[in-house]
């Protein structure tokens, strides 16, 4: 099974919570325009950090356990 995220260090959990409680549903949304952002500057460590959060909230808006289930 292809790995669906990766967090490098606490504070990218610690970004996904801020915006899960800024914007609830639409936190997905938003990550996904931050990393827009950080393309189009030219910024790829910014922008792969905000792709792997979006892709972490996706993760979480699921109802079924994704990946092994211990």
């Amino acid at each position: 099974m292809e790995e669906l995220f990766y967090i490098a260090n606490r504070s990218s959990i610690d970004q996904a919570h801020d915006l899960l409680a800024q914007f609830g549903t639409l936190a997905m949304d938003e990550a996904a325009a931050r990393s827009r952002h950080y393309r189009e500057l030219g910024n790829a460590i910014r922008f792969c950090e905000w792709r792997q959060i979006e892709r972490f909230l996706m993760v979480l808006s699921q109802d079924v356990p994704v990946g092994t289930v211990h």
